[in-house]
């Protein structure tokens, strides 16, 4: 594992509320661009973003976890933004993408980390804690649900299936990649402006997602994980969490049924589960509901 510094307006400037620093790290073969901010002995989070975003979808939560007293890292995951895209679909293989936080937690000289992830980084959030279990303190995952519970739902329930038809789109060849590029994008806006609250997503923040969609290879890294995920499954070698779990959910997910959740919660420990249902807000939770997004991790995160 290595890092390497890039430059500060690769990404970390968009931050104006917190010092962060931006740079480049090898973890299980790939570089991932990471931004970090807070004191590096301060107790370890990792913030994982989901599709179609890249760190920045999490900017919001940032600043009050530094000054509620926590080191934070923010990765592109692979295939995003400023991170490496590697060509091949067997590249996005769930245990990969654990793989590449196991080793970004290394990277920092820690052992463990508190672990939260929404959407895709959800997905990675709950493989990593039933693959890797050793390195996850505190779990909290929002609008993600637990990959049993999912492959279950997308089996029996029509109306999930009829909710997750893109998924199957996205499993086309070159098309998918055609569509989103399309009109500057205008998929992808639709994406989160059609199915979030209005005024969620700025001018400004579109123009950040543009500028990260646009990166050479990124569009078909990005749709990569759905295929990978269809093609190579995930099959974690258990399905109970034995992390503290804290489960936030918009329960006006144009994705996701709420049911997902609730089926969800059953898979985590007794102890120190929290199920937090944010009743009427959209899939972008942590858009829409910052600051109680963010106090409901500083409560799940400190244990309480």
């Amino acid at each position: 594992m290595s890092a390497n510094a890039v430059s500060p307006q690769a990404d970390a400037s968009k931050l104006s509320s917190v010092d962060a620093t931006t740079d480049v790290r090898t973890v299980n073969g790939v570089d991932l661009h990471v931004v970090a901010a807070g004191d590096p002995n301060d107790p370890l989070v990792v913030l994982l973003h989901g599709f179609p975003e890249f760190w920045y979808g999490w900017h919001e939560q940032i600043g009050p976890l530094v000054d509620a007293g926590y080191r934070v890292l923010v990765p592109d995951q692979r295939g995003y933004n400023l991170s490496e895209k590697p060509a091949p679909v067997r590249a996005y293989h769930q245990k990969q993408l654990s793989r590449d936080i196991v080793e970004l937690i290394g990277s920092a000289d820690r052992d463990a980390a508190h672990v939260v992830g929404h959407d895709w980084g959800g997905m990675v959030a709950w493989d990593l804690a039933l693959r890797h279990h050793e390195v996850v303190d505190r779990l909290a995952i929002v609008n993600a649900p637990h990959p049993t519970v999912f492959q279950r739902h997308l089996r029996s329930n029509p109306a999930q299936m009829r909710r997750s038809w893109y998924a199957a789109c996205f499993q086309v060849p070159r098309l998918p990649e055609l569509c989103c590029r399309y009109d500057d994008f205008r998929l992808l806006e639709r994406a989160l402006r059609g199915t979030s609250a209005p005024g969620t997503f700025s001018d400004a923040d579109l123009e950040h997602y543009r500028r990260a969609w646009s990166r050479d290879g990124a569009l078909t890294a990005m749709i990569n994980w759905y295929r990978a995920s269809a093609r190579y499954g995930t099959n974690p070698p258990r399905d109970r969490v034995e992390a503290p779990t804290l489960l936030a959910w918009g329960t006006d997910d144009a994705a996701l049924g709420t049911e997902l959740v609730v089926d969800s919660y059953d898979y985590c420990a007794r102890e120190g589960r929290r199920l937090e249902l944010f009743e009427g807000t959209s899939h972008w939770v942590q858009h829409e509901e910052p600051e109680r997004l963010t106090a409901t991790l500083l409560e799940h995160l400190g244990g309480e």
